[in-house]
């Protein structure tokens, strides 16, 4: 007996083996790869966005063919007209950029959902001191025959529904906040053309005021009164300045322009028109895009508790393999499977019907509130409306007839220099006012027209939703819409 010879060990494949199962795994890994920000870089694209305008015009071109309506060319270099500027925002606006961006994120989830779980290699290793080297190599994968990855497929694809739903949301707000703003910056630039129009005005009165103080027509009184309109007239163009520059720079930054952009905006107000409101509560259901965005989160909640029920389902794992125990080779097999009676998932089963309620309650609510806002807008676009008319009709005609006949008695020598300056005053308050009567006007009516959403809106097309047996190809994408930004799109 001690002249047998032991036999070899199959230690020494060990690190064979360990050197096989490491570039299988390294071989399914990706690898990372460092991109720097660089915020340089992007400063400098900023400047040049009025300059290669090539994937713009091209954007254009893709709007015009899918029933948009777009300007009939697109050249900043004889200035910016509104509908420029709101194929402008559609391509640059940095808070579309971040919701296309939040898409991606959910195409990402979408396309890797509803894989199989990675299989699982085990190694288990004996030696006794007096005998053979024992060990077992092991192989297991969980066959989902509950379902649950076509499930997770679906909800994948609703979540990236929901994301392509508030572009579409954003991209409509962001073309009628493009239109308010303009609109606004229009009339801040008209109100300082009509300031500077008075302080010339004021500076006439002032200067024959002090000829008639020089003359004793005039008291020192009645003339500092004139000086100090004076004074509070040129403090009020620097004020209006300041709010011209203020309108300009949020409506560039609107349009993802940089503050200083060398462009000509064309002022523009407009035309404060809205549509027949016939049905406007169906027209919200339908239309807007708001609501649009609550149902695609009620169905990503209604995915969601689906998937939590049939995560109650149990998988199989099974797993085979080969061992050597006292140097008798074995061949090994198992199976397991869970058994749903004590945990069935109910916390998960009860935390997803509580999010149903939620969302549900969320698009109740928001209709709610979507159908005060459209009544408000409403009264505000029909009081806006009666007070410009009256102002148009009557007031502002009044007053310049007032200022006509003021410089005829001038002209003849009769001069009374606080009537004038209250004619000129008041001229000047009631064409600010009618400014600002036409900018609400105009608001209220893009406020409307924003609320009753786009007359064709551009919904992106349902993801298929996988069977409920579709079990062992949950993991092969199903068609879905893909939110490609202009950027992509034009760099494609």
């Amino acid at each position: 007996m001690d002249n047998l010879k032991r036999p070899p060990r199959t230690r020494v494949m060990l690190p064979g083996l360990g050197s096989a199962v490491a570039l299988i795994v390294l071989a399914g890994c990706q690898s990372y790869e460092r991109v720097p920000l660089e915020l340089a870089d992007h400063r400098a694209a900023l400047d040049a966005r009025l300059v290669a305008t090539e994937p713009i015009s091209y954007f254009v071109e893709r709007l015009s063919e899918a029933g948009n309506q777009v300007p009939e060319r697109f050249d900043p270099n004889d200035g910016l007209s509104p509908a420029e500027g709101e194929v402008l925002a559609l391509f640059y606006n940095p808070d579309l950029r971040l919701a296309r961006l939040d898409a991606g994120v959910a195409l990402a989830t979408f396309d890797t959902a509803g894989l199989w779980d990675d299989p699982q290699f085990g190694f288990d290793g004996e030696e006794v001191l007096s005998g053979p080297f024992n060990y077992g190599l092991t192989l297991s994968l969980t066959i989902p025959i509950s379902g649950r990855l076509g499930v997770e497929k679906d909800r994948a694809g609703a979540a990236y529904e929901a994301e392509l739903r508030r572009i579409v949301d954003a991209e409509w707000s962001t073309r009628a906040a493009v239109r308010s703003a303009w609109a606004s910056w229009s009339v801040a630039s008209e109100r300082l053309l009509l300031l500077r129009e008075v302080i010339g005005q004021v500076e006439r009165i002032s200067a024959i005021t002090d000829q008639l103080e020089t003359a004793g027509e005039l008291t020192r009184v009645e003339a500092r009164l004139l000086r100090a309109e004076l004074v509070e007239t040129r403090a009020d163009v620097a004020e209006a300045v300041l709010a011209e520059a203020r309108a300009r720079v949020e409506l560039l930054g609107l349009m993802g322009l940089p503050p200083d952009a060398p462009v000509e905006l064309l002022p523009a107000i407009p035309p404060a028109s809205i549509a027949e409101t016939t049905g406007a509560n169906e027209r919200l259901i339908e239309a807007n895009t708001t609501l649009a965005v609550r149902r695609a989160e009620y169905q990503v909640a209604e995915e969601t508790l689906r998937l939590e029920v049939r995560k109650q389902y149990p998988d199989i794992t099974i797993g085979t393999g080969y061992g050597s125990e006292d140097n008798d080779d074995r061949l090994l097999l198992g199976v397991s499977i869970p058994i749903p009676i004590l945990n069935a998932n109910r916390a998960g089963i009860a935390e997803a019907k509580a999010r149903r309620d939620v969302a549900r309650a969320a698009a109740e609510t928001t209709f709610e509130r979507l159908t005060r806002d459209l009544a408000m807008a409403r009264a505000a676009y029909d009081a806006s409306r009666t007070q410009r008319d009256a102002f148009e009709r009557d007031l502002v005609p009044m007053l310049d007839e007032q200022a006509s006949e003021v410089e005829q008695l001038i002209d003849l020598g009769e001069v009374n220099t606080l009537l004038l300056l209250e004619t000129v005053t008041r001229r000047f308050e009631a064409k600010s006012r009618l400014l600002d009567l036409r900018l609400a006007e105009t608001d209220a009516a893009i406020e409307i027209t924003r609320l009753l959403g786009p007359d064709e809106p551009e919904m992106p097309a349902p993801v298929e939703p996988a069977t409920d047996k579709d079990t062992t190809t949950a993991n092969t994408p199903h068609t879905a819409a893909r939110g490609d930004t202009p950027a992509e799109e034009a760099s494609r």
